[in-house]
């Protein structure tokens, strides 16, 4: 009888690793594919909101810009921030251009079809902004055949007539100091989105604007990353647990917001959304 010899076939690591992240998009802590062992993160934070993310100098300051500089240096990395726009968000992560986006983004089902969440490293609501003086606006449901303006890439004025099936008119715009032009002018009659967001730019002015403090649509907002990076998630998700329970949060929020308006509750861990 003839033996028939076995041949074992020898694929290089690199390839082996190859087709594993072709498979399953990772090839285990600190590989090429993970923000893990990364000496460098780049993260895309807002330039254009106040109290949140906003370059002045060419500097980048504002609370999401202090949570992603606390959750980079707790995985030993120096962070390098990037703008981020409300509709590059996804794209800037798409591209490869950014590690992690920490700019107002709210985490939904819908987005989560094209990038990952960790977190969410903040919880607030969706409120409304009017011009002092405005009457007849307490809550969502007063929105009903008002004019509201909605940012790019942003979805909350959408959910108060998809969610609430309130019949407002939605004002596209570029931005929010577009918002807040149209808003002064009487061209609309308020703005609708996340809490902080308004009570930033409340601040900002300094007088002719208010907060209603209606609170409806909580807003989980993650940290954005691309897809298949479970350490990685898992490793952010450490971080946001430390911030809270080291008094940071609470400390970040009273630094950027104590003095906008906006109520500050019970601060503490959010629940996270678990990474997969």
């Amino acid at each position: 009888m003839k033996k028939v010899r076995m041949l074992t076939l020898r694929v290089p690591a690199v390839l082996a690793c190859a087709l594993v992240l072709a498979a399953s998009g990772g090839c285990g802590s600190g590989d090429a594919s993970s923000i893990v062992g990364k000496e460098t993160l780049v993260i895309g934070v807002r330039p254009d909101l106040p109290a949140i993310g906003f370059r002045k100098d060419g500097r980048f300051e504002g609370f999401d810009v202090d949570v992603a500089t606390y959750v980079a240096r707790k995985l030993g990395a120096t962070p390098t921030f990037v703008p981020a726009l409300a509709a590059d968000r996804e794209r800037l992560l798409l591209e490869g251009k950014a590690d992690l986006v920490l700019a107002t983004f709210s985490i939904t089902q819908e987005r989560k079809t094209r990038v990952a969440f960790a977190g969410p490293y903040h919880l607030s609501y969706q409120d409304i902004l009017v011009r002092d003086g405005t009457t007849g606006i307490a809550n969502v449901r007063d929105l009903a055949g008002r004019k509201i303006c909605e940012v790019q890439g942003s979805n909350a004025a959408q959910r108060v007539i998809d969610e609430r099936q309130i019949p407002a008119s939605v004002v596209p715009v570029a931005t929010y100091d577009q918002c807040m032009t149209k808003l002064k002018s009487g061209q609309i009659d308020a703005i609708t989105t996340n809490d902080v967001i308004l009570a930033g730019l409340a601040a900002r002015e300094g007088g002719g604007v208010r907060l209603v403090n209606t609170q409806f649509n909580e807003q989980r907002t993650g940290v954005g990353m691309r897809r298949g990076d479970v350490d990685g998630c898992e490793a952010v998700n450490r971080a946001i647990t430390d911030m809270y329970q080291d008094g940071t949060a609470g400390r970040l929020l009273r630094k950027w917001f104590a003095k906008s308006g906006l109520t500050i509750g019970t601060v503490s861990v959010p629940q996270f959304e678990g990474c997969s």
